[in-house]
């Protein structure tokens, strides 16, 4: 009995160790389990917040696309006023150039015109001269 009481205190101690060491890597488990926990949520958040960030430049640019988008449409409208506007000044152009051609034609005809007549007194006053010249000669003659 004595035996059997040794060896059942010897099992006993045996156990008891085997709790106190099963115990210990169980806390020692735990912590790293902790520790990896606390890990891995860190990781989740700083992933989080790139994903935030990610998206809030995401809705930026969106708004900045729109924005582009928007003068982009604002402009091709402008341009196509101006293009109008352009053609409405070419067609003018076009009128005018013509009206001038117009007037310097007819510029030229009364140019002519004057010259002509202009030569034609020329004609006259000489004429007009040489008569007079003569009716001079003879009054005096007959003075």
């Amino acid at each position: 009995v004595a035996m059997e009481t040794v060896s059942l205190e010897h099992q006993i101690q045996s156990v008891q160790r085997h709790i106190a060491f099963l115990k210990k890597e169980q806390m020692e488990l735990l912590h790293d389990l902790h520790l990896e926990i606390l890990r891995l949520q860190k990781h989740c958040s700083e992933l989080t917040h790139d994903l935030e960030i990610k998206e809030l430049e995401a809705r930026q640019q969106d708004v900045l696309d729109r924005e582009l988008e928007e003068k982009c449409r604002a402009m091709q409208a402008q341009l196509q006023e101006k293009e109008k506007d352009n053609l409405e000044l070419r067609k003018e152009l076009r009128h005018k150039e013509t009206l001038v051609a117009a007037l310097r034609s007819s510029l030229r005809n009364k140019e002519r015109r004057f010259l002509e007549e202009l030569k034609r007194r020329s004609h006259r006053v000489t004429i007009l001269d040489t008569e007079l010249q003569k009716q001079t000669e003879a009054a005096a003659y007959l003075s």
